[in-house]
C-alpha cells in the first residue's frame, strides 16, 4: 500500500519536548509548593553537615538561650546550637524516610504485582506471607525490633520499618493487579505475543503508578514519624542526631516545662512541613499520571520522535505479505482458511462451548449470533487461544490454512508458534474499546506495541509511519496518535482497536461485539468501515454480536448459538428468508420491520438456560413452541436442509415434520 506524501508529512511531526510536559504538570501552585519544600529538605539533608555553623554536640556557656543572631534557633540546656542539630538531623531523618520508602515499595511491588498477575499457587503463598505480616501489630513489633537493634543506626531503623510496613502496600497492589489482568488491553497485549515481563512493565505498572506513588510518599512520611517516635522514646542511638533525637533531649530536659519552645518547636515543625509537602506532591503526581485528571497534552513522551525518511515512501509502495494475493480472491471463494471441528470448551464441570464445528473461507464474513451466555465470546477466545484457567479445551481441532496451502492445528501450537501466529495470521478486536485500550498509553504507542513485538528489526521511523498509515486506513486523523483513549469518541476508540487488529495484515480478524455501546449512527460508520477494509484488504472476519439484523446485512454466513452449541448455520440470505430452527425464527420475530405490513412482535418466552443445569435432550426444548416428546430424550445434531443446517429433531428422518405442523 503506497503511502501518500500527506501521510508522510504527518509522520514527520514531533511532539513537544518532555521537559515542557513536566513543566505543565507543575502549573498547580499547591503541587509546586510541595515540590519546592521537598527539594529544600532533600538539599539540606545532603549539604546540612557542611553548612552547619557549629558542631551539634559542642557544649557552650549559652545554655537555653532563645533565638539570636549568634544562634538562629537558640540553644539547648548544654548550650548546643539547635540549628546545627536540625541540619545534621535532616540528613538522618530524610535518609531513614527515603530509604525505608524505597525498600518498602520494592517489596510491595514485587510481592503484590507478582502474586496478582501470576495467580495460582504463587498468589496463595505470597498472599499468605503478606497476611501474616498484616495481622502482626505494627507498632509493638516496631518497638520490639528497634529495642533489639539500639546501636544499628539508620540502616537498622530502615530494616525495621520496611519489615513491618511492606505488607499493606503489597495487598493493595495485588488487588489492583487482579483487576487489571482481566482487562481487555492486557488480554490484547498477551494476544500480540508480549512477554510477561513487558506486560507487567508496560501495561500493569503504569496503571498503578498513582497507587505506588501514594504508597511511596506515604511511607516516607510514616518512616520519618516512626524514626522520630522511636528516638523520642529512646529506642535508637540518641547520640546520632535526628529530629527525633532533638525531641528526645528536649523532653528529657523538660524544655516544655521551662518554656524553651525553640528547642522542640523546629523539629516538630520540620516533621509536619515535610509531611504536608509530600502530600501536596502526591496530589500532583496523581493528577499527572491519571489522564482523566490532567488537561490535554500533559504526559510522558511516547513514540514517533524521528523523522520518516523518503525511503519509507518507496518501501510503502511495495504491497506487504499476502495483501495483493488476497485482493485477487473474491469473497465467498471456496478456499477454507479456518476449519473448526468438534470444539469443546469447559470451565471446570461447566461446558461453555459444546461440539462446535464451522468453516471460514478466505474473504468471507462469518457472523455468530446468540443471547448472552450462549458461548460466543468463549468461542472467540478459544479460536485465538486466549482462554485462561479454569477454561480448558478437552476436545476439538482448529485447523488454519497457511498462505502456502499447508494446514496447522492452532490447538497444537506451542507458545513460540502462538506468538508468531497471533496478529500475524489471526488478530482479535475486543468488545468495549474503552476497556480494551490501555488508559495511560497514547493510541499511537498501543498500535506500535504490536509492531515492536512482531517486527523487532523495524526502525522507529518505520513504525511511526506505519502507525500513521493505519490510522489513515481506519479514518482517524494522524495527529490523534498522540491522544489518550479518553480523549477519543466511542467510534474513534473502536476504529483505533480495528487499527491495532490490522497492524500486521492478518488473514483473519475475530471481532467480538465491536459495536457494543455505540449509537446506531456510529455503528453504521464502524460497519461500513469494516466492510470497506475487508473488500480492500481481503481478510476474513468472524463477527460476533447480539444484533441479528446487522449480521444479515454484512455476513456471508450466519451461525446461531444457544446453550454453547450452534443450532443453525446458513447463508445470510437463506437465514433471513427461511430460518430453519425454532430459536432462529423466534429471534427474527422479535425484530420490527421498517417496511411492509405491521406484525405483532412475539419474542421468545423464558430465559436462556443455566449451563450448569441444562435440560435433558434439546437445550431449547423448555422454550420451544414446537417441541415434542423426543426432544427431551435426544440432543439433536446439525441436519442439512438445502444450503442450511439446523439442530432440530424435526429434520431427522424419523421425525420428518415441517416446523409449524402438529407432530
Amino acid at each position: 500500500m503506497a503511502m501518500q506524501p500527506a501521510v508522510l508529512a504527518e509522520a514527520d511531526q514531533v511532539e513537544p519536548r518532555a521537559g515542557r510536559l513536566w513543566l505543565r504538570a507543575l502549573r498547580s501552585p499547591l503541587t509546586l509548593t510541595g515540590v519546592v519544600i521537598t527539594l529544600i529538605f532533600c538539599v539540606l539533608a545532603v549539604i546540612g553537615p557542611w553548612i552547619a555553623p557549629y558542631d551539634p554536640s559542642a557544649v557552650t556557656d549559652a545554655a537555653t538561650a532563645p533565638p539570636s543572631f549568634d544562634h538562629w534557633l537558640g540553644t539547648t540546656q548544654n548550650g548546643q546550637d539547635i540549628l546545627s542539630q536540625m541540619l545534621y538531623g535532616a540528613q538522618a531523618s530524610m535518609f531513614v524516610g527515603l530509604g525505608s520508602a524505597v525498600v518498602t515499595t520494592v517489596l510491595s511491588v514485587l510481592v503484590g504485582v507478582t502474586a496478582g498477575y501470576l495467580g495460582g499457587v504463587s498468589d496463595e503463598l505470597l498472599s499468605l506471607l503478606a497476611n501474616v505480616f498484616l495481622v502482626l501489630p505494627g507498632l509493638p513489633l516496631t518497638i520490639i525490633l528497634a529495642a533489639y537493634l539500639p546501636h544499628s543506626g539508620s540502616l537498622g531503623i530502615i530494616l525495621v520499618i520496611s519489615l513491618t510496613g511492606w505488607a499493606w502496600g503489597a495487598r493493595v497492589l495485588r488487588a489492583q493487579t487482579l483487576s487489571l489482568r482481566k482487562r481487555d488491553f492486557v488480554e490484547a497485549a498477551r494476544a500480540t505475543g508480549e512477554r510477561t515481563s513487558k506486560i507487567i512493565l508496560r501495561d500493569i505498572l503504569p496503571n498503578q503508578l498513582a497507587v505506588i506513588a501514594a504508597s511511596f510518599l506515604g511511607t516516607v512520611t510514616a518512616a520519618i514519624l516512626t524514626q522520630a517516635s522511636l528516638a523520642f522514646l529512646g529506642l535508637t542511638d540518641v547520640t546520632q542526631w535526628s529530629w527525633g533525637t532533638i525531641l528526645y533531649w528536649a523532653q528529657a530536659d523538660s524544655a516544655l516545662l521551662t518554656g524553651s519552645w525553640w528547642w522542640f518547636g523546629p523539629a516538630g515543625l520540620a516533621i509536619a512541613l515535610i509531611g504536608t509537602a509530600l502530600s501536596l506532591v502526591n496530589f500532583g503526581i496523581d493528577e499527572f499520571i491519571n489522564p482523566r485528571l490532567r488537561q490535554a497534552g500533559i504526559a510522558t513522551l511516547k513514540a514517533q520522535r524521528a523523522q520518516v525518511s523518503r525511503k519509507r515512501a518507496g518501501r510503502g509502495k511495495r504491497v506487504r505479505r499476502g495483501v495483493q494475493d488476497r485482493r485477487l480472491r473474491p469473497a465467498g471463494s471456496t478456499d477454507v482458511i479456518l476449519d473448526v471441528r468438534h470444539l469443546k470448551v469447559n470451565y471446570g464441570v461447566v461446558t461453555a462451548v459444546d461440539d462446535v464445528s464451522f468453516t471460514l473461507r478466505r474473504g468471507e464474513v462469518l457472523g455468530i449470533a446468540g443471547e448472552s451466555g450462549s458461548g460466543k465470546s468463549t468461542l472467540a477466545y478459544a479460536i485465538t487461544r486466549l482462554h485462561k484457567p479454569p477454561a480448558e479445551i478437552p476436545q476439538g481441532e482448529i485447523r488454519y490454512t497457511q498462505p502456502d496451502g499447508s494446514t496447522v492445528d492452532v490447538l497444537a501450537m506451542d507458545s513460540d508458534e502462538l506468538r508468531s501466529f497471533r496478529w500475524e495470521e489471526l488478530s482479535i478486536v475486543f468488545q468495549s474499546a474503552m476497556h480494551a485500550l490501555n488508559p495511560v498509553m497514547r493510541i499511537g504507542a498501543q498500535i506500535e506495541d504490536a509492531l515492536v513485538a512482531h517486527r523487532p528489526g523495524s526502525t522507529a521511523p518505520e513504525r511511526a509511519a506505519r502507525v500513521v498509515e493505519l490510522l489513515g486506513i481506519v479514518g482517524i486523523p494522524a495527529d490523534r496518535a498522540n491522544s489518550y483513549p479518553h480523549e477519543l469518541s466511542g467510534g474513534m476508540r473502536q476504529r483505533a482497536m480495528i487499527a491495532v487488529g490490522l497492524a500486521l495484515d492478518p488473514e483473519i480478524i475475530v471481532m467480538d461485539e465491536p459495536t457494543t455501546a455505540l449509537d446506531v449512527v456510529i455503528q453504521r460508520q464502524i460497519i461500513d468501515k469494516i466492510m470497506e477494509l475487508k473488500d480492500r484488504l481481503g481478510f476474513s472476519v468472524v463477527f460476533i454480536t447480539h444484533d441479528l439484523s446487522l449480521l444479515i446485512e454484512m455476513s456471508d454466513t450466519i451461525a446461531v448459538m444457544y446453550g454453547g452449541r450452534i443450532v443453525e448455520l446458513a447463508p445470510a440470505q437463506d437465514f433471513h428468508e427461511r430460518p430453519q430452527h425454532p430459536y432462529s425464527r423466534g429471534l427474527l420475530a422479535s425484530f420490527p420491520t421498517l417496511s411492509g405490513p405491521k406484525k405483532e412482535l412475539t419474542g421468545i418466552p423464558g430465559s436462556p438456560p443455566d449451563l450448569r443445569r441444562l435440560p435433558s435432550g434439546c437445550s431449547f426444548r423448555p422454550r420451544c413452541p414446537v417441541a415434542f416428546d423426543a426432544c427431551a430424550e435426544r440432543s439433536p445434531s446439525l441436519y442439512q436442509i438445502g444450503s442450511s443446517s439446523a439442530a432440530c429433531l424435526r429434520y431427522d428422518e424419523e421425525h420428518a415434520v415441517t416446523i409449524g405442523e402438529t407432530a
